[in-house]
Order: structure tokens, then sequence, then C-alpha cells
């Protein structure tokens, strides 16, 4: 045969060329540079009949070690009928484990269009592997027809690659049809089956063809008891998970760790971190990648400290571990813990990756501190981040809820190929911060720009409803999110209009609406009528809200303090005594009002009547200023929001060392640091009395004032809120 033109010019291998007579699988096995692998090749085209099999071995020695894969092909073009001789099932076996499969496809198609092509029964499996990686459903199509006109169709291997290649594309239902039809269905086969169940989310069909399985006398082996642990653990079904945990423990199978890992993973998805705990106590040596998710799985459990137990016992943590952590500290309210989390990680040299960044930035956010979120931003922005959706998404509702609106719109307005996220985002910044109308503009700009809202962008603009009193127009999107964009209301979505209406005073139509709600309502929505209740003084109603509150949730403090408040109310302090006795026993408390004010990069916290602050003996006795100049413009104490048996002195004394006053106070000393703006970040619901307060200090001290409460934003101006005093 002649040698191919790439040959020719080979450069002589230094320091002499081998001598005559060395076999060419010694030349392979001794080559370490192109042109030794091309002498090789020379060899084997002057000394050997290409056609015979005993030259395989070498041509796919010589195929795999080929420096690319042009030189492959080019070699494996130039053998004579490569699909009658082994070659070609080896090579396309190759390209398939490889990491380019749809390599194999090419090769395949390639040797189908030669003439006198011949093709066994082992040719279809790798083809269809290789199909199944690239998601080739239509290659994967023609495969199968190809199969079926060579008569090998019928062929278990042929017919388990077939069912691999189907689910991969996520065709379950062509699988299924092709399963039932296997005559011989062996372990391979099952596994194939149930695991392309899972990869298409299909988690709960999984399971069910592992009990069928199991009726077939079909013995699992600990691979595919580890995918099915993992479709318990997807579809939380605790159930099944222990049923095949005992079934491990009777057939005395000894779990390798990936077994080990798969049980960990089913019971803490299902809630069972105790059991989890027991399973991780006896893994040794102990997974990194187990022990990440057990921070993870801990903290969804609200087991913070736990989560934190795991993560000092690790070892070399790397980036994903410490996303980890910093990420639960974020998602249980516990912020600076997250970011001197953070801190820590950047000591040790390790780079944030775009899960970090997104935590660190929720954290900000929860925080409310603006010089953090300045900190943050900047970061993101040097470290290459400036440019991700996801990041400046949730730069926009980080700078909401730290108060700023304006930078907000900033990072929103900069955002050149905006999301249904970006423009949600945008909204729900709006609607926090009192401005209603602006929302709506921006919910009607994103329709017109044909970005299609979703189930969360509708509660953005109901919630602008809602804190605006905007009824009529919180009526029509309610309807046009059903009737235009077809989506069905949730949970939320019923919350947001019993709100709206509770708010506006129109409480026996919010009663309605819970009422004839085609779901359940849940604490939420029946806490929102409470709460209107409460506001509007409707004490026979909100009772009413409040037991129903408590029959979902007994131990629920807002409802026991609703309740006291009622009875208080109206006097009634034995029975005031008698429930406040019962919140001691099962270890029920008033959630306390507590404050954060921000100074020079420091988070200071505050609460109701706080001495604990190294300036308080200042602080009061600005307080005592303070109330001394409001009350020559007008400001009377109100002591509506006490409830409890106390002399109106005393009571006037509470209402003034709330927690936002004592933040005020302490901002106002500070006021030599040049800020016109004081801003606050309140846990619960401002009261009235607090916010006549700040309302009057931002005009007779001529500063802004921005309260966070937990629903919304108050920008106090001149002597008048955003909210319009409706909130």
């Amino acid at each position: 045969m002649q040698v191919p033109p790439f040959f020719s010019g080979i450069p002589p291998l230094p320091p002499r060329s081998p001598p005559a007579g060395v076999p060419s699988s010694t030349l392979l096995t001794a080559a370490s540079h192109p042109s030794h692998l091309k002498l090789a090749h020379a060899q084997i085209l002057r000394c050997s009949n290409l056609a015979h099999t005993s030259t395989t071995p070498l041509l796919l020695r010589l195929i795999l070690s080929s420096p690319n894969l042009d030189y492959a092909l080019s070699v494996f073009r130039h053998v004579p009928d490569p699909g009658k001789t082994p070659l070609f099932n080896k090579f396309l076996s190759e390209l398939s484990r490889g990491d380019d499969p749809g390599l194999a496809l090419k090769v395949f198609d390639e040797v189908l269009r030669r003439e006198g092509v011949w093709l066994d029964r082992f040719s279809f499996p790798p083809a269809l592997k290789a199909a199944a990686k690239v998601r080739g459903y239509r290659e994967g199509m023609e495969i199968h027809g190809l199969a079926a006109k060579f008569g090998f169709d019928s062929d278990p291997f042929v017919q388990t690659g077939l069912v691999g290649m189907y689910t991969a594309c996520g065709r379950i239902m062509d699988a299924r049809l092709l399963f039932d039809r296997m005559s011989h269905r062996d372990i391979v086969a099952w596994n194939t089956m149930i695991d392309g169940c899972c990869r298409s989310g299909f988690f709960d069909e999984a399971v069910k063809f592992f009990e069928e399985m199991k009726n077939s006398n079909v013995e699992p082996d600990k691979m595919l008891l580890s995918t099915v642990l993992c479709a318990c653990a997807h579809s939380r079904n605790l159930i099944h998970g222990k049923a095949i945990h005992e079934y491990i423990a009777e057939n005395n199978i000894i779990p390798d760790p990936h077994l080990q890992s798969a049980l960990i993973c089913m019971y803490a998805s299902t809630g069972c971190m105790d059991l989890a705990q027991e399973l991780f106590n006896q893994l040794s040596p102990k997974n990194l990648i187990i022990s990440t998710a057990m921070i993870s799985w801990y903290s969804r459990c609200g087991q913070i400290e736990n989560a934190r137990a795991i993560f000092d016992q690790i070892g070399e943590k790397d980036l994903v571990c410490w996303s980890a952590m910093i990420s639960a500290y974020a998602e249980s309210d516990r912020p600076q813990e997250s970011l001197v989390m953070f801190e820590e990680m950047q000591k040790l040299g390790l780079k944030p990756d775009q899960v970090t960044i997104l935590s660190v930035i929720s954290a900000c956010a929860q925080l409310g501190s603006m010089d953090r979120a300045k900190q943050i931003h900047v970061y993101a922005s040097r470290n290459g981040f400036g440019n991700s959706l996801p990041v400046n998404n949730a730069l926009i509702d980080m700078y909401a809820k730290c108060g700023n609106l304006k930078k907000a719109i900033s990072v929103f307005e900069r955002i050149s190929d905006k999301n249904m996220i970006s423009w949600t985002s945008m909204i729900t910044a709006r609607a926090m911060h009192g401005d209603a109308l602006a929302a709506l503009r921006l919910f009607n700009q994103m329709k017109e720009e044909n970005i299609e809202p979703n189930e969360i962008t509708f509660i953005g603009v109901l919630y602008a409803c809602s804190h605006a009193g905007l009824v009529k127009e919180g009526r029509e999107i309610f309807d046009s999110m059903i009737n235009e964009h077809m989506i069905i209301p949730r949970q939320e979505h019923y919350g947001c209009m019993v709100d709206l209406l509770g708010r506006a005073n129109l409480l026996r139509e919010a009663l309605k609406v819970i009422v004839t709600m085609p779901i359940k309502p849940n604490v939420v929505i029946w806490g929102s009528l409470m709460s209107a209740c409460q506001v509007h003084g409707a004490m026979e109603l909100g009772e009413l809200a409040a037991k129903q509150v408590l029959k979902l949730e007994p131990n629920h403090n807002g409802a026991h303090v609703l309740l006291s408040n009622i009875y208080a109310k109206e006097k009634r302090w034995q029975e005031v005594g008698e429930l406040r006795n019962l919140m001691r026993e099962r270890g029920i408390w008033k959630e306390k009002g507590c404050s954060r004010i921000e100074m020079n990069g420091v988070v200071h916290e505050f609460l109701i009547g706080d001495r604990n602050h190294d300036c308080s003996d200042q602080i009061y006795m600005k307080l005592d200023a303070v109330v001394e100049e409001l009350k020559q413009v007008g400001y009377s104490p109100s002591c509506n929001s006490v409830h409890v048996d106390l002399e109106e002195e005393e009571k006037r004394e509470v209402v003034l060392w709330h927690s936002e006053k004592l933040a005020l106070c302490y901002g106002l000393l500070n006021e030599n640091m040049g800020s016109s703006c004081v801003r606050i970040i309140k846990n619960l619901r401002v009261c009235e009395d607090c916010h006549t307060f700040m309302k009057l200090a931002s005009k007779v001290y001529k500063k802004e004032i921005i309260i966070r409460d937990r629903t919304r934003f108050h920008h106090c101006r001149d002597g008048i809120c955003s909210c319009k005093d409706y909130w």
C-alpha cells in the first residue's frame, strides 16, 4: 500500500533511526514524539498486511496514540474495509468513552458511507452511547433504524443501548416501550432504565421500576441501590428509602462509600438528620462532598450550629465547602457570620465563584449595611462579576433592601440584557420603597418589551398595590394573572389579596377571599387578616383569625400576642394573665423589637430600653433632648401600642424607649459625620408613635430618616413619609 503524502519529510530520530527489524510494537511503545509515531506507521505499512486482523492491535494503538484527531482519522481512513475488522468497533468504543463522543458518531457515519460496509452487533452500543452523551435524539433514531434494518434491534446489548439513548434524550416513554419489549432484562438494563428516569427527573417512576425489578427476581447491585436511594432523596420518599435500607441490612450487603453516601443523602433530604448524622459518623474517611452536603442539609433544617460543627471537622476545605457555610449563615438570617466567613476565606487565598458572591450579596441585603453593600459591589466588579446577570439582579435586591433605591435603579438601567428576574427585582424594589405607581409602570413596560411575567412578578406587583391602597388596580392585576397569563394563584397571591383588602379596611371582603379560595389558607393568610384586624380595631374578627392561626400553628407567638392585646384593650386583665402564663409554660415569647444602625462600617443593635451600649448615657440624654424639641412642634407620645397593665406615665416611658428611637438618637449623636441621611433597620412593624416621631425628627433635624421595617421602607423627609401614613 502506498504511504500517505503526509508521511513525506519525516525528520530523523535522534541520535539515529532504529535498526532494521525492530518490531512495530516496540516502536509504538517507545514513541515519545509525533515523528516517532509516523515512523512506526511507516514500518507497519511496509511490513504488514493492513487487512489482516493481526495488525489490528498495532493500528488501534497507533490511532489512540496519535497526537491529534485528524492524524488518527487519516490513519483510520487508509485501512481497507475498516468495517470488516475489529478495529472499527474498538475505535468507535474508545471515541464514545472520550471527551468528545460526537466524534464517534462522525466516524460511524463515515464508515456507513463506504461501499461494502459490514456491521455487527458490537458496532451499535458504542454509537448509541455516543448519541446518549451528546443528547443526539435524531442521530439515535437513525442508529435505531439501522439496527432494525440489519436485524440487531432484538439483541439485548443493542436494546440496552437504545434504552440508554432514549432516556438520556428525555424520551422516557419511548424508552419504556422498548424496555417492555425486551426479552432479557439483566441488571444493566434495569440500571439503565432507572438511572435514565432519575436523570430526567422522573423520580417516582424510578422507584416504581425498582419495585418491579425486585418482583422479576433480578438482584440489585450496589450501584442500582445508590441510584434508587437518590431518587427517594429527590422525591422526599422516606417510606421507600427506609425499605431499601432494610433490604440492604436483611441481605447482608456491606455498603461501600458510594452507597453510604446515598443513604445519608436520602435521610438528610427527607429531614431525618439524626439518622443521617448516625450514618455520617460511620463514614471513614469522611468524604468532602458528602460533608459539604451535610452542611447544606443542616442549614435547610435550621440547625446552623450542627452545620458549623461539620464544617469545623473538615480538614482541607475547598471553595464549595466554604461557599456552603457562607450560604448557610446567609439563609439562616445570620448575615454577620456569613460576611465574617467570607473574609476568612479570602485570607486563605481562595477566590470566590459566582455562587459565593451571590450568598455574600444576600447577606449584605439582610444586614442592610450600606457600607458593606458598596464594598461587595466594588469587589464583584473588580473580580470579573461585573457583567454577570445573576449578580446584577442580586445587586438590585441588595441595594433596595439597604435603603438605596437610586443605586438599585442605577444597576438596573446599566443591564443591557434584562431578563424576567431583572424586571421583577426592580418592581419589588419600587414596591418595598412605597413607589407603587413606578412599580406598575415598570410592570407595563416589561410586558411591552415582551418579557413574560411569572408568578413571582405578580407577587411583587400585588405587594405594591397592597402597600399603596390601590385596591382597584390590585383586583385587575389579580384577574389578568389568571385570565391573560394563565397563572394559577398560589398561597402567596391570595395572601397579597387578603393583605390588600385588609389594609384598605375591607375586612369582610378579605374574609370572603379566604373562605372561597380553592386551596386551604395557610398561617400567613390568616395572619394577614389578623394583623389587619388589629390595625383597624376589628377585635371580634381579629379573635376569629387568631384562633384559626393557632389551629394551624398552636405555638404561633403572633397569634398569642394579638389575643393578649385584644384582651388588654378590653381591660380583661385576668384573661391576659392566663394567656401569658400559658405562653410561658409552652415557651412562647413575643419577638423583641430590635433596631440596627450602621456607623463607620460598624453595625450597632438596640433593643427596647437597651442599656448595654457603650454610649447608653449619652443616647438617653439625647433622647430626652429630642423629645423636648419634638414636643415644640406638636409631638405627644401615643400609648396605643402598649398593651400591658401600667400607669399612663409608665406607658409613655416604654413607648419612648422603643429600639428605633434609641438607634435614631445614636445616629444624631454622630451627625458630625456629615451624613444627611440616617438609615435604621427594624425587625418588626414600626409602631404608630415611632412613625410620627421619625417624621417630626426629619423635619426638625433636616435629615432624611429611612426605616426598613418587617414589610417595607419608610422615607421620612421634611415631616412627610413616603408611605403617606398607609402601612
